[in-house]
């Protein structure tokens, strides 16, 4: 591939990587039949990597397993994943603890993760999926598929559901009955629905009855309680970590189809990881079971380190069974073929533009395309504006091959964690995090935990004669959870007790009219008394005030525009340099403050 490309996207990038020798080499030994042989890719620099794995898997029907050095290095890598894959379902497959190689404390929402991963992984006709991964997720042993399958719930819609087996069995999978569902490991039956937040599933699912029939299946928001999508069909997946003795658990290599390609970055880190976790885990096993109470479903509890961890013997028989392919600084298998890239990383210009300015002109006249990823459009507008003002003060004249300083580059609007440069393809890969030295923040999908339901969170902490506060009806008393029939249904409510013993029902749906009471601290506050006028009166004599605040504060606006004041010259080269150069982005609503208080300062 020569000269220059005037439009680029990713597809037309992805393109390009299953057309080079070395990668469209690599696919037809992949897709050769039967042949066993593993590789070494070297050479690969930065986020390259991500752009030869996405060329790979959009030729071929594999399923692919990338286990890279740690959490974090796997973590940009899915984001990359993400980004040059688009709406393609990435797994990041983590391991069960809060901190890697910290066995001291579960983390529900990893299980999750993890659950979800085996669940969609473990069917050997499965294709076409990718998973990401890191060492501390494979010395952990999962349970056996077979085993697996036996203890999993189907549901369908039209089909008969015995709601006394399905109790039985939720509490066999050591699922809690609550009022309301709101993290995973939790059903909910009221009347003729089901609530139920499968280990196996970012969403809880609402299941709807006529008789013993299944009438519908929905996932819902556990926020709101409201459904969402409706689907056919759903599986009822235990705590994989937690519910199944060591014995009936095997290596997470085991649960992988066998047309799955892994590819690993630097094995030898993971046979590090092996030689001391199993230590780790001999030294806090006796505080774990010290104090058990508070580790009550820890697996170090079930038996010892060596059964639950998977050593080092175990894991090389298990991927035996893959094709590999290794990159990173060194090979540890026995490659049989050796695929070499020629590539750098992207130069350090430490926010010096002229260097950059410089630097991408040299590479337009080598005949190499420079390409600059950004996920946020308002940073390709600042290259812009920097490139417009510095065109009297660079070292290159206005035009150049034809070219001014904003052409000579194509913007890409995604973002790759780190820049490089590919000298096959003659394609320059830059990100402007790494222009502007700005933190490059990773995403990882955090489930449905006990945060994001604060108000599911928050009802099931009052307690009876807690005072709470109603949008509508002023300060009542909290009096527990009641069921009450609405229009021939049973529904639970939350019953509220106000002055005179006048009790009111709100519906789970009206939850967030609901606050608990703030006041001084120490003093009882005074219960409203429903049909009053007490609650509307105080309401409307701190509008008036509000109002009147209002009128006082328009009429000093009033003042000082009135007044002579500084019109700001627009933003220049200076201003767009220290924007850019901050080391986390904007959020949406300080990067609209900002630009009101700019168009302000501009104002005449």
């Amino acid at each position: 591939m020569t000269g220059h490309i005037l439009f680029m996207n990713l597809e037309e990038l992805l393109k390009a990587y299953s057309a080079a020798p070395q990668v469209k080499h690599l696919i037809e030994q992949l897709t050769a039949g039967d042949d066993r042989k593993d590789f070494f890719l070297s050479g690969l620099i930065g986020s390259q990597d991500a752009f030869v794995a996405a060329a790979v898997f959009k030729q071929t029907d594999f399923n692919h397993l990338f286990v890279m050095g740690d959490k974090e290095e796997a973590a940009y890598f899915q984001n990359n994943l993400k980004s040059l894959l688009g709406n393609k379902d990435i797994f990041f497959f983590p391991d069960s603890f809060k901190r890697p190689q910290d066995f001291s404390e579960l983390s529900n929402n990893n299980v999750l993760l993890r659950t979800e991963t085996v669940n969609r992984l473990s069917n050997s006709n499965t294709k076409g999926e990718l998973a990401v991964t890191y060492p501390e997720t494979l010395i952990e042993k999962v349970v056996r598929q077979e085993v697996l399958n036996e203890q999993t719930l189907h549901m369908k819609v039209n089909e008969k559901l015995d709601i006394d087996f399905m109790i039985d069995l939720l509490v066999e999978f050591e699922f809690e009955r609550v009022d309301f569902v709101y993290e995973p490991g939790q059903f909910s039956i009221r009347g003729d629905i089901v609530d139920v937040f499968s280990f196996g599933n970012e969403f809880p699912y609402r299941v709807e009855l006529f008789g013993e029939e299944i009438e519908s299946i929905r996932t819902f928001d556990p926020l709101t309680q409201l459904s969402q999508k409706k689907i056919a069909s759903v599986t009822i997946v235990p705590n994989i970590q937690t519910h199944f003795s060591n014995e009936k658990k095997t290596s997470v290599l085991e649960v992988f189809p066998a047309n799955t390609i892994v590819w690993f970055k630097d094995v030898q880190i993971l046979m590090d990881v092996f030689a001391s976790a199993l230590e780790k885990a001999k030294k806090i096993q006796p505080d774990i079971k010290k104090h058990r109470i508070e580790h009550a479903n820890h697996p170090l509890l079930e038996g010892e380190p060596e059964e639950i961890f998977l050593s080092s013997a175990e894991f090389l028989k298990g991927i035996s069974r893959f094709r590999v392919v290794e990159f990173g600084r060194a090979s540890f298998f026995k490659a049989e073929e050796r695929i070499s890239f020629h590539s750098k990383p992207q130069p350090s210009f430490n926010k010096n533009f002229d260097l950059l300015i410089r630097n991408l002109h040299e590479n337009d006249e080598r005949g190499y395309t420079n390409l600059i990823f950004a996920e946020n459009p308002k940073q390709i507008e600042r290259f812009y504006s920097i490139f417009h003002d510095l065109k009297v003060k660079s070292t290159h004249p206005a035009k150049e091959n034809g070219k001014t300083s904003e052409e000579v580059f194509v913007p890409i609007y995604s973002g790759i964690h780190q820049g490089f440069i590919d000298d096959d393809l003659k394609i320059c890969f830059y990100t402007d995090h790494q222009i502007f030295n700005r933190y490059h923040k990773y995403n990882l999908r955090q489930g449905f935990s006990r945060d994001k339901a604060l108000l599911m969170k928050t009802l099931r902490e009052l307690k009876p004669g807690d005072y709470v506060t109603h949008i509508d009806h002023g300060v009542g008393v909290f009096s527990g959870l009641e069921k009450i029939e609405v229009a021939g249904q049973l529904q639970e409510t939350v019953r509220l007790i106000y002055a005179g013993n006048d009790i009111m029902y709100v519906g789970i749906q009206s939850l967030h009219k609901i606050s608990k009471y703030v006041g001084k601290e120490g003093e009882a506050p005074r219960v409203n008394k429903l049909g009053s006028d007490t609650w509307s009166n105080l309401k409307k004599k701190t509008k008036k005030r509000i109002k009147e605040l209002a009128f006082d504060l328009i009429q000093l606006y009033a003042k000082r525009k009135a007044s002579k004041g500084v019109q700001y010259s627009p933003d220049g080269y200076m201003q767009n340099e220290l924007e850019a150069s901050f080391m986390y982005e904007d959020t949406p609503d300080q990067a609209k403050a900002t630009e009101d208080v700019k168009r302000d300062m501009e104002a005449t």
